[in-house]
């Protein structure tokens, strides 16, 4: 069933078949990611008003809702240009009045007449010392006050639609909603006390509490799963369609491995140990890799990696390694080459920047495998790099690369098997919405003789006290990072800040000690300025965000971030994890601009408490939410309309297992939950899981 099932087809229709909802409607809705019924389905009130009628408008709240009903007095029009028009009301208790600016009498005197009784619903406001609601929202003779809804949902609104409209299209699409079967497990939605699908719809459409409204009630939870279901089926049948490649073979002989961890003046950790013999075991099945590697910062996985690439070699092929940056690139190059020596492998680098007959004596050397690894950038990707026999390829920093490269560069080699690396750790919840249909290895253990970082928290005011002690660091023989605040997203902002403060700091320090990197320079003068940085010849460094990844300087102990406050988690301890790396004890100066907010003032401290950086993503998740933690466009996170990946990790884990049942009893879905599961997918738009069950 590769086609879309009709009964589909009314919610993947125009958005003028709905009520209400004419063309420069359906272009704003358009705008705001509503382009179809059925996104209109899945964009749930995330508010509402209660309308039920009461006595008197008496002890209401300013600000309050208040349905009552009224018999409708005098009639004040306006005297003046600008006032407005005003009509005197009394309910049960008490007179006010209900007013409108630009009313025209003839409308007013028709809606409201004389000595008639009225239900009106709207704000309450108190002015000179009189109850009055301004516009009101509902104005309707008695018999016809069944219409006020007792609880009106409030939708999210583009600017341009108003809530009327919203509610009416909401209802339009509800009613071309067809009953599907169902997809989720019987036990399941029992020991939830879930209902169908479209009544779970309707429900949420129509809130009766704020009770209604939570990710606990059983109608949104129940949709929520939906969502978090179809995209583990999809993760799932990835999976399922990948264990079905057939992969290489590629068995190590442990020499090569041998001579370089017997060069190697520490022995890795147990947790190194164990990651690599669980990559050596899927590179030797003929099934297709796809593992991803996790480690905190300097848990060591460069070495993990090579000695993955080392198991290829040793197999007789070949393995690349591919890094966001051409510095990160670089660097790997640097730290991979003595130990490539020592192991007799032959190593080189190609990125953007090789050109001419260099690039062709490069490319014609791996096509006849007298390169044994390449390190580059994505500059790997290009056409013209053709591989004599890849087996492995390495993806570093995995967050910058969408899914969509990692399948080509899969596509680069026969069946090559993938270890993608990230030195972010990621809670469970979002390893298992991005990464669910990859293997898992974890570094959790620091490698010996890394020291701990001291981590302080110092007030902006106290700039000049820590220019003063970084001048006697850096007569020491010390280096420094100077991070500078991320200002608006803004490049151009950003840069200035930076150009700034590296100003000052040459004033300060002396013009030679100081350099700059940022990420507008040119590629040529980054990296001399890197150079210079990581040859001792410049002590400080002033950098935007460019270091947070990767940069690897042992001999710089001090790591100064600007208006800290200003960054994630995540990032911070990122930027953190950059000294610490050689002899000298470390420290790390978290400079913030008071007043600090709460949450501002909660990460800082997170971070003295503590260097696992487990510990602090689950910190980083439960403050600032999925989309935020890993940057939202690449992240290749799933954007979920109803879900809530960070509150709601417990339903993710059931829809995984779920997901994975289901296919393991009815893996090409032809069975009749099978069957349902299939309008699931098409209905939560995942084309693609549908091709994979349409190939197999």
């Amino acid at each position: 069933m590769s086609t879309r099932p009709e009964s589909l087809f009314p919610l993947f229709s125009e958005l003028t078949t709905l009520d209400g909802v004419g063309p420069k409607t359906a272009q704003i809705l358009d705008q705001g990611g509503i382009a179809r019924p059925r996104d209109l389905l899945f964009t749930l009130p995330h508010s509402g008003i209660d309308r039920r009628r009461r006595a008197s408008v008496r002890d209401a709240l300013p600000g309050e809702v208040v349905t009552v009903e009224v018999e409708v007095g005098r009639h004040i029009a306006p005297t003046a240009r600008g006032r407005p028009y005003r009509v005197e009301v009394h309910d049960a208790q008490t007179t006010f009045q209900l007013v409108f600016f630009h009313g025209r009498d003839e409308y007013l005197t028709r809606q409201l007449p004389f000595g008639q009784l009225r239900v009106v619903s709207g704000k309450v406001e108190i002015f000179d010392n009189i109850a009055q609601i301004v516009h009101p929202d509902h104005m309707v003779p008695p018999d016809e006050a069944a219409q006020i809804p007792l609880y009106e949902p409030v939708y999210p609104l583009s600017a341009g639609v108003t809530q009327r409209v919203m509610a009416r299209a909401a209802a339009s699409a509800l009613d071309c909603a067809p009953d599907l079967a169902e997809w989720i497990d019987p036990s399941l939605i029992a020991r939830e006390g879930w209902p169908g699908w479209r009544a779970a719809v309707a429900e949420a459409h129509s809130p009766t509490s704020a009770a209604d409204l939570s990710a606990d009630a059983p109608a949104r939870k129940r949709l929520a799963y939906d969502e978090l279901l179809a995209h583990q089926l999809t993760l799932a049948l990835a999976r399922a369609d990948r264990v079905g490649q057939r992969g290489i073979v590629s068995r190590g002989t442990g020499a090569l491995q041998g001579r370089v961890l017997t060069s190697l003046p520490y022995r890795p950790t147990g947790a190194q140990l164990r990651a690599i013999g669980e990559i050596a075991t899927d590179m030797a099945r003929p099934i297709r890799m796809n593992r991803l590697l996790q480690g905190d910062v300097g848990s060591g996985k460069t070495l993990v990696a090579l000695m993955a690439l080392l198991v290829a070699v040793e197999a007789g092929g070949q393995g690349v390694m591919m890094a966001p940056t051409e510095i990160l690139a670089r660097q790997h190059l640097e730290g991979l080459q003595p130990l490539a020596e020592t192991a007799g492998v032959v190593l080189e680098l190609l990125t953007g920047r090789d050109k001419g007959g260099e690039r062709a004596a490069k490319l014609a050397a791996l096509g006849r495998g007298d390169i044994h690894i390449l390190v580059g950038t994505h500059a790997v990707f290009q056409k013209d790099v053709e591989f004599h026999d890849l087996r492995l390829a390495v993806v570093d920093e995995q967050h910058r690369f969408g899914v969509r490269q990692r399948l080509e560069l899969g596509a680069k080699g026969v069946a090559a098997d993938v270890l993608v690396m990230t030195a972010t750790p990621i809670p469970r919840s979002l390893a298992l919405a991005q990464y669910g249909d990859m293997e898992v290895s974890v570094l959790d253990e620091k490698p010996p003789g890394r020291k701990p970082i001291s981590t302080a928290l110092v007030s902006t005011a106290r700039i000049d006290e820590v220019v003063t002690k970084l001048r006697r660091a850096i007569a020491e023989g010390r280096q420094a990072y100077w991070v500078c605040p991320l200002v608006e997203e803004s490049e151009a902002v950003d840069l200035t800040s930076a150009e700034q403060r590296y100003k000052t700091l040459r004033a300060a320090l002396g013009d030679d000690t100081v350099g700059l990197v940022h990420g507008q320079m040119p590629p040529a003068e980054k990296d001399r300025a890197m150079a210079l940085f990581i040859a001792g010849q410049t002590s400080v460094l002033v950098a935007t965000t460019v270091i947070e990844v990767g940069v690897n300087v042992p001999n710089a102990s001090i790591m100064v971030v600007e208006r800290a406050e200003s960054f994630g988690l995540a990032q911070l301890h990122q930027l953190r994890g950059r000294v610490g790396r050689g002899s000298a004890a470390s420290t790390c100066l978290l400079l913030y601009q008071p007043p600090l907010s709460g949450s501002g003032r909660r990460r800082l401290e997170i971070l003295r408490e503590t260097e696992d950086g487990f510990r602090i993503a689950e910190e980083d998740l439960a403050m600032r939410g999925a989309g935020d933690l890993i940057g939202h466009a690449q992240s290749g996170l799933p954007r979920f309309r109803i879900a809530d990946l960070e509150r709601q990790s417990a339903l993710l884990a059931t829809a995984q297992s779920d997901a994975r049942k289901l296919l393991h009893d009815d893996p090409k879905l032809e069975g009749d939950r099978g069957r349902a599961a299939r309008h699931l997918l098409w209905l939560m738009e995942q084309d693609k899981a549908i091709r994979l069950i349409s190939v197999g």
